[in-house]
């Protein structure tokens, strides 16, 4: 006879697991506030977290996992801000600065931990449950200015078969200049460029290109 499972007894060790999740992100996020992500360990957090080191890994599988989790929650409410603040924008390139300026102001809080989330987002294991997440808001920052992009472009009668695609396209290269703008701190770049201002001409190049590029195709659909 096939017995089944306690549901009392299955809602209480959900609770159990949430509730320690919940510790370990807010000793996490709090000591990586205070000391900054290479200062911390993982003991530190266990310690904070009260749970043990093992019951840790159960949950981020290293440091850098940590740091993500905590972070994709900062990059999620950026964009949700972004794209609240873009809709009051008549002006592609101010929708999109708004989109993108609430993740910079975000980053400049604490510049190293910034510098090691980007870093863990794109170069870190592919196996990271947080990793995917943190991809995951990338692609939805990306596909939030091409959709805003493609909106402007057929507001203004545009009507290329490649439209959306070159939308995505402006999409992705928005967030390669936002990356470049993160990191700059720890690569000495640039130095004296205000970051607002840097990422606001570029993003005029980007939509200036974006539109141009409609053009081009434009003239080879009719040929």
């Amino acid at each position: 006879m096939t017995i089944s499972p306690d549901p009392a007894h299955a809602g209480r060790r959900q609770r159990n697991m949430r509730d320690k999740q919940s510790r370990i992100f807010e000793a996490a996020a709090a000591l990586f506030a205070e000391r900054g992500f290479e200062s911390v360990t993982t003991q530190q957090i266990s310690d904070r977290a009260d749970v043990a080191a093992g019951t840790l890994f159960r949950y981020a599988s290293s440091k850098g996992e940590l740091l993500l989790m905590v972070y994709n929650e900062d990059l999620r409410l950026a964009l949700e801000l972004g794209d609240a603040q873009s809709r009051s924008q008549s002006k592609p390139v101010d929708a999109v600065l708004s989109m993108v300026r609430p993740t910079v102001e975000a980053a400049d809080r604490h510049v190293e931990n910034t510098v090691a989330y980007q870093r863990e987002l794109l170069f870190g294991s592919p196996t990271e449950k947080y990793r995917a997440e943190g991809l995951a808001l990338v692609a939805q920052l990306e596909a939030m200015i091409a959709a805003r992009l493609a909106a402007a472009a057929r507001q203004d009668g545009r009507q290329s078969r490649r439209l959306d695609k070159q939308a995505l396209l402006a999409g992705r290269s928005v967030f390669a200049v936002l990356h470049l703008v993160l990191a700059r701190p720890s690569t000495g770049v640039h130095p004296g460029y205000g970051a607002i201002g840097d990422l606001r001409d570029q993003i005029t190049q980007i939509v200036a290109g974006f539109f141009a590029s409609l053009d081009c195709a434009d003239t080879e659909d009719d040929e």
